[in-house]
């Protein structure tokens, strides 16, 4: 994503004096790890479904948040936190409806196999449990990810995630593996080429003593670029580390909760059952809220030996979010419309790029979608610098998405789930003006 720190883009002097003031501030308090969006950071103070509003009234399209999956304050999830959070809010050590009752439905969602589901906070800590999982059933250290995955922020699990940056370190327990390249390896290919990086990797790490213990995957690849298709390629790598020893594990906190359209759970696009199912962000539309589902057999003697509590993870509030989320999903019928709408805006991108030649590419599934920036379509060189200019003039004329994947060229396109064809209208009509205002100025 195009990011900025404070003083480190001159088109920061655009700001007003007070947010210069608050980027000073937020520097000095926070440190200088974390990031802000876009050559000119956005303020912003209020939302509401797909929409967002900086403090002085401006009015953006979020089409890249899917944190608010349903909706940015969605009034059905919002009833049920404050209601729930008027009344009781406590651990899992006490009985209560809630945690039991939106496991069960949280579980009736996926194959039958997975059995049991574990309640954390974050993304990173479900992927954190289903590691200590994977190495204590295997008795295994080795894990498998690809070159810019991202699958969490512990110390465990920073391993696991090299798009954090060059600084976190890995043991020779980890190996890294490229990802699919939808544009670059053809589809009857990809298959076949992820299994045999994969049995290269776990070759490398035995030649180290170290025993492959797990494969995981983000199931659409967001950080590497998005790559969801030939769905069914993903088949041969989960086979070969079944073979091996390992398990497969799916990082469904991107693509799940219906957003791919075809199907509620990305693992689903390419007919697997995994060993353990990480899930996050959009479980309570912003509530803090994740999981980890699993096979019981991998569990059953990890819970015999070591007790399991999370303060906050499963708390009846959050439970309470992640049951409105589900309903919501149903009764609005948001995989459908994840359908319909992706169908429209990937229809749509696709009509821009045969104007554009800049555009290598238009993929997705449902309402996660990437537009891949090149040089030329005869070498499919990746073009950051269009990508960041397109990505920044959206955001000057009131559209917000990102831009991701190992050359940082490919826009990230990942609007709430209740987007409607006319949002999706706006988005395409500013999408080509940008490109077009990138080819006016020789970008």
């Amino acid at each position: 994503m195009t990011m900025i720190n404070a003083y480190d883009n001159a088109q920061a002097d655009a700001l007003s004096p007070a947010d210069r003031a608050l980027i000073d501030r937020r520097a000095k308090a926070l440190g200088p790890a974390y990031r802000l969006f876009y050559d000119q950071p956005l303020h912003i103070t209020r939302s509401e479904g797909v929409w967002l509003w900086d403090k002085d009234g401006r009015k953006y399209l979020d089409a890249y948040n899917n944190v608010a999956s349903v909706g940015h304050c969605h009034p059905r999830v919002v009833e049920a936190i404050t209601h729930q959070l008027g009344v009781l809010n406590t651990h899992t050590r006490y009985l209560h409806e809630n945690v039991v009752t939106y496991a069960e439905r949280l579980l009736a969602t996926m194959p039958d196999a997975l059995g049991h589901v574990m309640f954390t906070c974050t993304g990173s800590e479900a992927n954190d449990i289903a590691l200590r999982i994977a190495r204590s059933y295997t008795r295994r250290e080795g894990v498998i990810v690809t070159r810019l995955a991202y699958h969490g922020l512990t110390e465990a699990v920073a391993e696991l995630s090299p798009s954090l940056g060059d600084f976190t370190p890995r043991s020779p327990r980890i190996r890294l593996i490229d990802a699919p390249d939808t544009l670059r390896i053809p589809a009857a290919e990809q298959g076949a080429k992820l299994a045999a990086d994969l049995g290269q990797a776990i070759a490398e790490m035995r030649a180290d003593g170290v025993e492959p213990a797990a494969f995981i995957v983000d199931t659409i690849f967001s950080s590497d670029g998005l790559h969801p298709d030939p769905a069914g390629f993903l088949q041969p790598a989960v086979d070969l580390i079944r073979a091996e020893g390992g398990l497969f594990i799916a990082d469904e906190v991107q693509p799940g909760f219906a957003r791919t359209g075809d199907a509620f759970w990305g693992f689903q696009r390419h007919r697997l059952v995994p060993d353990m199912v990480t899930m996050g962000k959009p479980m309570g539309n912003g509530f803090p809220l994740s999981g980890t589902a699993m096979r019981p057999e991998l569990v059953q003697e990890f819970g015999e030996k070591a007790r399991y509590f999370n303060t906050f993870g499963g708390n009846p509030v959050a439970a309470a979010a992640g049951m409105a989320v589900l309903d919501v999903i149903v009764d609005e019928g948001l995989q459908a419309n994840a359908t319909a709408v992706g169908g429209y805006l990937k229809g749509g991108l696709q009509d821009i790029a045969t104007r554009y030649p800049e555009i290598g590419h238009v993929r997705g599934a449902g309402l996660f979608l990437a537009v891949e920036c090149v040089t030329a379509r005869e070498t499919n060189a990746p073009d950051a610098a269009r990508a960041k200019f397109v990505v920044n003039h959206l955001r000057q004329n009131g559209v917000l998405i990102s831009a991701t994947g190992p050359g940082a060229n490919v826009m990230k396109i990942r609007p709430p789930l209740v987007l409607q064809q006319a949002e999706a209208t706006l988005f395409l009509d500013a999408t080509e003006a940008a490109f077009a205002a990138a080819r006016a100025e020789g970008v």
